[in-house]
């Protein structure tokens, strides 16, 4: 027998450092509940330059039925050097018998941007304990946000942001999941990242994050893309539902795409509330929640009311 869940708003905010960002949610098959992780961005911390933004560990929160979530903390063993190393951006899938870690690592806390990103791949049998698989070779030093999707049976393909390369989005295939064939440039028409791709109403699509809401893409072939309408580019009415919708993940459950994102309530939306935040405290202003909405296909079109509230049905 199914109830009808009302999912919260804002659905989950980090109550150590109060800024979980990326997030990514996954059915946990064993203790049947869904799991939701993140980076978990150090909002609250003293920090210097952009040091809040490294240094991260993924987050992870639970729910029975996705209507209240509870932090359980983060992934420990997943260093691969010593000190306190950087963690962004999990990518997460069940596939070929196990789950599937996809993790973008920075040595150290940078406190700016020039420094060499990698790939990381991790497997696990419960979501808690991983093993190190090895670095993915993408052909770059400066990779992010991998999503990776069954293109056919056992056909994989990820896609990723590669800064070396314009902040473009790049992708790769592989038909094991370990060993990966670099394929070169996917979207090209402006830098972005985050990149999701999924399939809803018979349609392929790919969403990312272009720092201007949503960009929205649809494909015949998971190879080539064209643009469609932007989503989440304007404030929302939901609590804490304020920016720009950034680094979103795609569930689809029983014929229904929900999105999962996250904003930055008290960024400011332009250029007048964001000069009005300045007042406010680096550690307020920069705090993030995540937040559902249901995405739908009108028109052949990918559309979404973030003001929306959002059920979905779940066993009791």
């Amino acid at each position: 027998m199914k109830k009808e869940v009302a999912l919260p708003a804002p659905l989950f905010r980090d109550p150590i450092y109060d800024c979980p960002t990326d997030p990514t949610i996954i059915w946990n098959r064993e203790e049947k509940q869904w799991y939701l992780f993140y980076t978990q961005r150090r909002a609250a911390d003293t920090s210097t330059g952009v040091s809040w933004v490294h240094g991260t560990k993924i987050g992870i929160a639970v729910s029975k039925d996705g209507g209240k979530w509870l932090y359980r903390g983060t992934l420990e063993g997943l260093d691969i050097e010593k000190g306190h190393n950087t963690f962004w951006a999990p990518e997460i899938l069940w596939a070929e018998g196990c789950y599937h870690m996809y993790i973008s690592y920075i040595t150290g806390i940078p406190t700016d941007w020039e420094y060499p990103r990698q790939m990381l791949h991790y497997t696990s049998d419960d979501l808690w304990d991983w093993e190190f698989q090895g670095r993915i070779d993408l052909n770059s030093q400066r990779v992010i946000d991998a999503c990776v999707y069954e293109v056919a049976p056992h056909q994989y393909k990820m896609w990723y942001k590669d800064e070396e390369k314009e902040s473009r989005t790049y992708a790769a295939v592989s038909s094991d999941l370990y060993h990966w064939e670099v394929l070169g440039e996917e979207v090209s028409d402006c830098a972005q990242e985050g990149p999701n791709v999924f399939e809803l109403d018979g349609i392929k699509w790919m969403i990312s994050d272009y720092w201007h809401g949503l960009a929205v893409y649809r494909s015949e072939d998971f190879a080539h893309w064209s643009r469609c309408a932007d989503i989440l580019e304007k404030s929302g009415t939901r609590p804490l539902d304020r920016g720009l919708g950034h680094h979103a993940d795609v569930l689809v459950k029983d014929g229904r795409a929900f999105l999962f994102y996250f904003c930055h309530p008290y960024a400011g939306e332009d250029e007048a509330e964001r000069a009005a935040m300045e007042n406010l405290p680096k550690s307020i202003r920069n705090n993030a929640v995540v937040q559902a909405a249901e995405l739908k296909v009108k028109d052949g079109q990918l559309v979404c009311d973030r003001n929306a509230q959002v059920v979905w049905e779940m066993e009791e």
